[in-house]
């Protein structure tokens, strides 16, 4: 049973735009069912007897996108809420594929105090359809056409937003694993993350935990909010792309789940707005660690990652360097992300994920129990928040760290790091798994040398291990007339999805201080 495949020619579209499909399908009439998901999924439109021709897969779609005509468009409605929408496809056999559309606000509209970023660069960075994403030839990988290693090298800096998505990734079967080790690892076992036996029915590939909504980080959280009464406009990095003031208007602004990869436009926009004094909610990982740029009028994304400085047209004249691709924190650009977030993945690294801290704790250990955070917590110094869910795993930022004579930890310096950072609370993480390790690595050291570089300076045997001790750290701190607070690890959403106590309190302080009302706590 072949499927129809199919991507739009935009990201989001605001009440009033039409939004175009481009698909092929080897069989026809089809249907189109639009969908809006979040604590429910409601169907707002469903439109039968589309004629859709096949076409071609071009050679180099994953680079330069499948070229194919228009198939339909729709109009999306003044009655729909604001939110992330699922596309589903299917053909005359039931065969299907599914993408989506964000649906904004429009300019005029009343908005919510606060607005959620979906991850969507993240989206196109892992999208591998066509072959190859920003990490590797997965489709080469997974036809064992390529080692791993070759698979790496086959990662493209280049990659084409007018293509579908594999849907192993997009729309994952069942009910998909965590990237996490559910257990502490025993003597001489090596740890295996997520779920064997779902592994071995889905066949996933390496890529498709790391990135899209449904299932995932974003999915979990909006079902949470939407079941406490939490009103929230959504938003997309790509927004930023072709509205500067995209936040005007917002009080908050949050990032969830794994919001790795931001272009100049975001990135300075939001640090903006918060300086100006919007607040900044990061329930997020590994967030703003690549820089990335947009061209072909939004459709190609640029992201040449490490080989940034050798790959990337714009790096040789100095006088386009500002604009290539690399690290945030590369000293080139002189815009480490933590200078706004507070944090970075280079201090903080994985946890509880194959041989990545295998017997970590899962969970952050309590330091400043008088943090406006742990209010009504019932939270003390030492305690842990967590464990049982478990919370910390997968990735996480940190900052280096010291201890003051109040025997409390403190900022110890770092790229950007702010002095006037408050940490709460933490855990061990690294980078990478242990070179000691007898187990084949399932989380490889990508490049040592351009990380310790860009991280102290210089690349010595000193640097590389100190690399690899790393912490994930929760903290807040006041930017310029703005508040920052960063939950700092990709799992954060989990505790909420498990009921937990603790991280539902953290998280209603959060929003409280932020001005987010919850109309279901406000009327029980």
């Amino acid at each position: 049973m072949s499927q129809p495949w199919f991507y739009t020619d935009k990201v989001s579209a605001a009440p009033g735009e039409t939004v175009a499909i481009f698909a092929s399908a080897p069989n026809s009439p089809c249907t189109l069912s639009i969908s809006r998901v979040g604590k429910e999924v409601q169907q707002v439109a469903k439109f039968d007897g589309i004629e859709i021709d096949e076409h071609e897969i071009p050679k180099d779609a994953d680079t330069n996108g499948c070229g194919w005509s228009a198939a339909f468009s729709f109009e999306i409605e003044e009655d729909w809420e604001t939110g992330y929408y699922d596309l589903t496809l299917t053909g005359p056999d039931g065969a299907q594929s599914q993408h989506f559309i964000c649906l904004r606000k429009g300019s005029d509209a009343p908005k919510a105090k606060a607005a959620i970023i979906l991850s969507t660069n993240t989206y196109a960075a892992y999208n591998y359809w066509g072959g190859r994403n920003a990490y590797a030839d997965v489709i080469g990988l997974m036809e064992g056409k390529v080692t791993p290693d070759e698979s790496r090298d086959g990662a493209i800096g280049r990659l084409s937003r007018m293509r579908p998505y594999p849907q192993g990734l997009f729309a994952p079967p069942g009910d998909p694993p965590r990237l996490i080790n559910y257990e502490p690892r025993n003597v001489g076992e090596m740890p295996i993350p997520g779920n064997m036996e779902w592994a071995m029915k889905h066949q996933p590939t390496p890529y498709d935990g790391s990135a899209c909504f449904l299932k995932k980080w974003e999915h979990v959280f909006v079902q949470w909010a939407e079941k406490h009464g939490y009103a929230i406009d959504y938003l997309t990095d790509h927004d930023f792309e072709t509205n500067a003031t995209v936040l005007a208007g917002y009080e908050t602004a949050m990032v969830v789940g794994h919001s790795e990869y931001w272009s100049v436009n975001q990135r300075f926009g939001i640090e903006h707005f918060i300086e100006q004094g919007g607040n900044f909610v990061s329930f997020s990982g590994n967030t703003c660690y690549w820089k990335i740029r947009w061209e072909d009028d939004g459709q190609t994304m640029v992201a040449h990652k490490w080989a940034g400085e050798e790959n990337d047209p714009l790096w040789a004249n100095p006088s386009t360097r500002k604009d290539a691709t690399h690290l945030w924190s590369h000293p080139a650009f002189e815009a480490p992300e933590a200078r706004f977030l507070g944090l970075s993945f280079l201090y903080g690294g994985y946890h509880r994920i194959a041989m990545c801290a295998s017997r970590g704790s899962a969970a952050y250990t309590i330091y400043n129990d008088t943090h406006w955070a742990l209010d009504d917590t019932d939270l003390y110094y030492g305690d842990i928040v967590g464990g049982d869910v478990p919370l910390i795993g997968y990735e996480n930022d940190g900052c280096p760290i010291q201890f003051g004579e109040d025997g409390l930890p403190k900022p110890a310096g770092g790229l950007g790091v702010p002095e006037n950072l408050e940490i709460i609370a933490m855990a061990p993480a690294t980078l990478a798994e242990s070179d000691r390790s007898p187990f084949p690595k399932v989380i490889p050291l990508e490049d040592r040398e351009i990380l310790t570089r860009v991280t102290f300076g210089e690349d010595t045997p000193q640097t590389r291990a100190r690399l690899m001790r790393g912490h994930a750290v929760m903290a807040s701190f006041k930017c310029g007339k703005g508040e920052v607070f960063n939950a700092g690890t990709t799992e954060w959403v989990h505790g909420l999805a498990a009921q937990n106590s603790f991280v539902e309190q953290i998280t209603k302080n959060v929003f409280t201080r932020f001005g987010l009302q919850s109309k279901t706590d406000a009327t029980s």
